[in-house]
């Protein structure tokens, strides 16, 4: 059963916070893969300077401004693909990376995207987790809601909450506690 797209217009907090335990699928022609989120981190918008919509509407960050349920897409180090959510209502630009996953369904497929064969170092990062997946920049503005990429309830974890990775950059951003792991997941592999 897939998350209904008001489960997407809340805050980007408390979309992250109840991202943790669901499943993502990808239903591609090659086969449906699918990992339990564990680990996000919420970007919100205009009070965030870590997040991409910081600075306003962009070309880039248009899909923020619409109706949450969409899937953004960007590529980091010019190699790997970050998946994340959009949350919230329109022109409130606020979105969920999406940082590890605990592998679940059509695990081979996900091996041989990869070239990897360690199940826990299989989804453990973004751009892992994306590969794994088969999600390309083409996923950007996916809607959520149908049928080339869906989340749905899964499981239940304790959730913690800690500050976000890699953001340095971002000023007193960089502390907000924003971001939510599985507590004591073995997918996880970053601190």
């Amino acid at each position: 059963m897939k998350l209904p797209r008001e489960f997407y217009l809340r805050d980007g907090l408390t979309v992250a916070r109840e991202l943790i335990g669901k499943k993502i699928v990808t239903n591609l022609p090659e086969g449906l893969t699918s990992g339990i989120i564990v680990e996000t981190e919420a970007y919100m918008g205009a009070i965030d300077a870590a997040a991409h919509s910081y600075r306003g509407k962009t070309e880039r960050t248009k899909i923020f401004y619409g109706a949450g349920g969409f899937v953004y897409v960007y590529l980091i180090y010019g190699m790997y693909i970050c998946t994340n959510v959009v949350a919230n209502v329109e022109n409130v630009p606020e979105g969920v990376l999406i940082r590890a996953l605990q592998p679940a369904d059509g695990v081979e497929l996900m091996k041989r995207r990869r070239g990897k064969n360690n199940l826990r170092e299989l989804c453990s990062g973004p751009g892992k987790l994306s590969q794994a997946l088969g999600i390309t920049k083409n996923f950007y503005g996916a809607d959520l809601c149908g049928e080339e990429i869906f989340i749905e309830p899964a499981e239940n974890f304790k959730v913690t909450a800690t500050k976000r990775i890699n953001v340095d950059y971002a000023g007193e951003a960089a502390d907000y506690p924003w971001r939510f792991v599985a507590e004591g997941n073995k997918f996880i592999l970053t601190t």
